[in-house]
Parts: structure tokens; C-alpha cells; sequence
């Protein structure tokens, strides 16, 4: 009887389950401890503690209230986050990661390091959750102006890992675009200027 109770639980049945036990394998509760800690830490006692596990982190994070505080306390003047409501509403949370994700992602997180909404809300996807956070975390900490509170070794600096991480995947995507525009730019030059220009000329 267990089983099918589960079954039932959302969309987690077949491939969908196997796929969903692979990335909450990938769930770190070490790592969960240390960004309960930074969070805390970051924005003070007011945004409590949740209960221990994946699912507790999940509640207390579900509504996008602390995230928002927590984004707020790394921008050192006018906080992208100008409105923070709890609302028992679903699409008012959302909104709320939503615009967690928006100033996280201006605030250096790149789009890769990024969770979706309902990885968050819908608890598909903690793990990248945690990854959003700890790239958010190593950002502020190489930032070093002065907004990080905690321990600045609960954290790797980002900039030379990041760099290099990002120029690679950025570089081979550079050259794919480069190659096409200068393929492109010749043949229009070319073909497309000077073969179709001049005839044109001569007809006017």
C-alpha cells in the first residue's frame, strides 16, 4: 500500500523517480549545516532556524522570504530587494524566489549555478539550491567589501576558479560565434556587397 501512496505524491513515478533519487543523492546535509550557519550569520537571529534535513531546509527556505533577506544583506547600498512579504499564496512565494533569483543573478551568479523556482518550491531539486547558494556564497566572499558575515573559509574564493571555468566554456562558445560571423561577414562582403552592388549600379 506504501508505494502507490507515493506514486501518487506529484509526478515522481518510472524514469521520473530514479532520476529524482539521483539528485537527491546529490543533496549534501554536511553542506546544508554550513549554509544554515552563513545564513544565519548573514542575516541575524530574525530568520530563525529550520528543523534538520532536506525537507526542513526546504520549508524554511519555500517561501523566498529569507532568500530575499539574505540577498539583501550582500548589496552593500540600495537592496534589490525592496518588498519582503511572507504570503500563505503560492504564486506570491514564487514570486518572491523569483525575484531572489533576479538579484542573484545581477549580483554575479551565473545562470549554470542557478536553481529553477520550482526546484525550490516544489522540493524537485534541492541540490541546486545548495549550489546556487554556495556560488552565491564564494562571490561575496571574493567581493570582500565588506557585506560578508560568517566565516570567510565556510567558503572557496570564486574569481580564478570561476574565471577560468567560465572563460573556457565562453572562449569555444566565442570562437563557434566568432567563426559563423566572420564565415557570414565574407560571404555578404563579398558575394552580397560587391557581387549584388555593382550590377545594381549599372541597372540604375
Amino acid at each position: 500500500m506504501g508505494a502507490p501512496g507515493m506514486a501518487n505524491k506529484g509526478p515522481a513515478y518510472g524514469l521520473s523517480r530514479e532520476v529524482q533519487g539521483k539528485i537527491d543523492k546529490k543533496y549534501d546535509p554536511e553542506l546544508e549545516e554550513k549554509l544554515i550557519q552563513w545564513i544565519v550569520a548573514q542575516c541575524g537571529s530574525g530568520v530563525g532556524r529550520p528543523e534538520p534535513g532536506k525537507t526542513g531546509f526546504q520549508v524554511w527556505l519555500k517561501d523566498g522570504c529569507v532568500l530575499s533577506e539574505l540577498i539583501n544583506t550582500l548589496y552593500p547600498g540600495d537592496k534589490p530587494i525592496k518588498k519582503i512579504q511572507t504570503s500563505p499564496m503560492a504564486f506570491k512565494q514564487m514570486e518572491q524566489i523569483a525575484q531572489f533569483l533576479n538579484a542573484a543573478e545581477r549580483y554575479g551568479v551565473t545562470k549554470t549555478d542557478m536553481f529553477q523556482t520550482v526546484d525550490l518550491w516544489e522540493g524537485k531539486d534541492m541540490a541546486a539550491v545548495q549550489r546556487t547558494l554556495v556560488a552565491l556564497g564564494s562571490i561575496a566572499v571574493t567581493k570582500d567589501d565588506g557585506a560578508y558575515r560568517g566565516d570567510p573559509n565556510w567558503f572557496h574564493k570564486k574569481a580564478q576558479e570561476n574565471r577560468r571555468d567560465f572563460s573556457d566554456d565562453q572562449l569555444k562558445e566565442g570562437k563557434n560565434v566568432i567563426g559563423l560571423q566572420m564565415g557570414s561577414n565574407k560571404g555578404a562582403s563579398q558575394a552580397g556587397m560587391t557581387g549584388y552592388g555593382r550590377p545594381r549600379q549599372i541597372i540604375n
